[in-house]
């Protein structure tokens, strides 16, 4: 699903709101999530799952089309735990097929 999908979707959901305000808050949403995580923070939405963010060492990497050795930096890239409840629901169909 992509951004415009979840608008429409929320748009069904809650025909009482426009479309303009419920891409002001999945916007909204988005935009603290990421505020949060560029501050070093940790969001946690329960029974969905926790957003943080996790450090990768400065490495030595390969430039795949040239074989070249390419210096790569550290970073901090985003991370998702689901939490407990998302993941009983994802595995509830390889419960009931066994």
């Amino acid at each position: 699903m992509i951004r415009s999908e979840l608008v429409q979707k929320l748009c069904g959901d809650f025909p009482d709101l426009t479309q303009r305000e419920i891409e002001g808050v999945v916007g909204g949403l988005f935009d603290t999530i990421s505020a949060q995580l560029a501050g070093g923070g940790r969001v946690e939405l329960r029974g969905f799952g926790a957003f943080s963010t996790r450090q990768r060492d400065a490495r030595i990497g390969r430039n795949p089309r040239t074989g070249a050795s390419v210096d790569v930096s550290a970073k901090r890239v985003p991370y998702f735990k689901p939490g407990k409840e998302m993941r009983e629901r994802l595995n509830l169909g390889e419960v009931a097929a066994e």
